[in-house]
């Protein structure tokens, strides 16, 4: 008998029935539970749905410290069994105090509200769980993702020979366009007859990657990764729109010409984290031909400008020799959903690696379509399925409608702030972000106030959990940051958040104030 089998006999009398054992597959998703997975996952669907629908602000405006005493009362080593119970604790745990991007007054981070064919992929994705990584694991899977790079390739423009890969983010096709640019330049270095006597240790010390000082941070990590340390990234300054200057960038150039360095690779960024700024991309490709350098467009950002009426700011895009680009920030898509493609798929090489046990060579020579052979990553999840329904169920054009609803929406905001007093805005959006500060009354020749004032209502409004809004630093100086990704905000919503930070600025003066008065008292 089994160690799963059932006794089929009640047992003698005066014996006691033999324990029966839990069925050990009874949580595993195949044919023989799929009534059980129905069940649960619908349950899970509704509890999401109910919390959705019960949400009135983006956050509760928990701390770590209040929450952590849940966690640390669970013994992951007794589980509870029921998924029912499960999904209970999750509602304290987790559901309860999530922060909800889907919520109007989110206007924190690069956190996008998702489309409803999206969470079909998603829910088809995990059950199924292809991996991307080869033929024989993902068969169909593999087709679909190849069809939606040629088509993200056919919207940048970037002609018959390109090609590219899904990643987990912009940081991961950052990394991996640095690493094909690295190693462009160090073949043509090693190939110049002028170098006869070089190695590869030559070569390395003397590359450098040219991007703008407002650029992503994941383009110096990638530097550093690929063992050229933080040092070889020169920051190019920028104009007051803060976008990268042409004659900064020609004059860096020439002096890393004159100074015997190599420029590998110059990064235009198409949709700046803080700004939503966009390189003058034209200039920037003429001078690296010019130079011979690789054109990297970190577009994780301003891709949805490519199903946008906008579509003309990213004029230029087609000289790149490689592109990021984020369909889980503007097109969206939930987290991860990422690609880096290049103008020429030979290019990809660099990321290969030819294992026997999975993609030997020989199946280079019969034609089988393993994406492994192009990634940074092995096993890979199957995320390409959620932009293709969100495009075979809404259509380019519909994401596209909904990303020109948040540049709308970021200039009807600039407005509004440009015309208040009470705040100063740095620059006017070219995609869907505003930084600026609130000017405390009377407090403009006291930069340390205004930042403090400004640290605070910040921290103010995320602890009301009434709205979220990030921050960042402009010149030194704290700076407050709405980044508009939600077709659902109105300025109606903008003005509110507005007068909110106003207000918890106000308060904090005059508590500063009240402090200034008691101590001077004491005095």
């Amino acid at each position: 008998m089994s160690s799963l089998a059932r006794p089929t006999d009640d047992p003698p009398d005066g014996i006691a029935p033999a324990p029966v054992e839990p069925d050990r597959t009874a949580h595993l998703f195949d044919d023989g539970n799929v009534d059980r997975y129905r069940r649960s996952v619908t349950e899970a669907v509704e509890r999401v749905a109910s919390r959705l629908a019960r949400v009135d602000r983006p956050f509760t405006g928990i701390t770590a410290a209040e929450l952590e005493p849940e966690f640390a009362a669970i013994d992951l080593d007794k589980p509870l069994g029921d998924p029912a119970e499960a999904l209970d604790e999750l509602e304290r745990v987790y559901l309860r105090d999530a922060v909800y991007f889907h919520h109007p007054r989110y206007l924190g981070h690069l956190n996008c509200p998702v489309v409803i064919p999206a969470l079909i992929g998603e829910t088809v994705i995990s059950s199924i769980n292809s991996s991307l990584d080869t033929w024989d694991q993902s068969a169909g899977g593999t087709l679909i993702e190849r069809r939606l790079i040629d088509w993200t390739a056919g919207r940048l423009g970037l002609g018959a020979a390109a090609d590219g890969v899904f990643t987990s983010g912009g940081t991961q096709s950052n990394l991996q366009a640095l690493l094909m640019a690295r190693e462009e330049a160090r073949e043509r270095a090693l190939a110049d007859p002028r170098n006869a006597a070089w190695t590869a240790a030559d070569v390395l010390p003397r590359l450098r990657v040219l991007t703008s000082e407002v650029s992503h941070f994941s383009i110096a990590k990638s530097a550093a990764l690929l063992g050229l340390g933080y040092e070889a990234v020169v920051s190019v300054p920028c104009d007051a729109d803060r976008r990268m200057r042409p004659a900064a960038l020609a004059a860096e150039l020439d002096r890393c010409r004159r100074a015997g360095l190599i420029p590998m690779a110059v990064v235009a960024t198409a949709g700046t984290t803080d700004f939503g700024s966009i390189d003058p991309i034209p200039r920037i490709a003429d001078l690296c031909a010019e130079a011979g350098a690789w054109l990297h467009v970190d577009a994780a950002y301003g891709c949805g400008l490519l199903v946008s009426r906008r579509r003309h700011l990213l004029d230029g895009i087609e000289r790149a020799d490689s592109v990021t680009v984020d369909y889980h920030k503007s097109f969206f898509q939930p987290v991860s959903s990422s690609a880096v493609l290049v103008r020429d798929r030979a290019a990809l090489r660099h990321a290969t690696y030819h294992a026997d046990y999975l993609n030997p060579e020989r199946a280079v020579r019969e034609l089988v379509p393993n994406q492994v052979d192009k990634s940074l990553q092995t096993t890979r999840r199957f995320d390409a399925l959620k932009l293709w329904l969100t495009l075979r169920i809404m259509g380019a054009d519909g994401v596209g409608e909904l990303f020109d609803d948040v540049l709308d929406l970021a200039a009807a905001g600039w407005a509004l702030l440009d015309e208040d007093p009470r705040f100063e805005v740095v620059v006017r959006p070219q995609l869907s972000t505003l930084v600026f500060r609130y000017l405390p009354p009377g407090g403009a020749d006291d930069p340390a106030l205004a930042d403090a004032v400004n640290l605070h209502a910040r921290a103010a409004l995320l602890a009301s959990g009434d709205a979220v809004v990030a921050g960042t630093k402009v010149d030194g100086r704290h700076h407050l940051k709405f980044t508009l990704l939600n077709p659902r905000t109105t300025p109606g919503d903008i003005a509110a958040v507005l007068d909110l930070i106003a207000d918890h600025g106000r308060r904090y003066l005059s508590e500063l104030a009240g402090r200034e008065l008691s101590g001077s008292h004491a005095s």
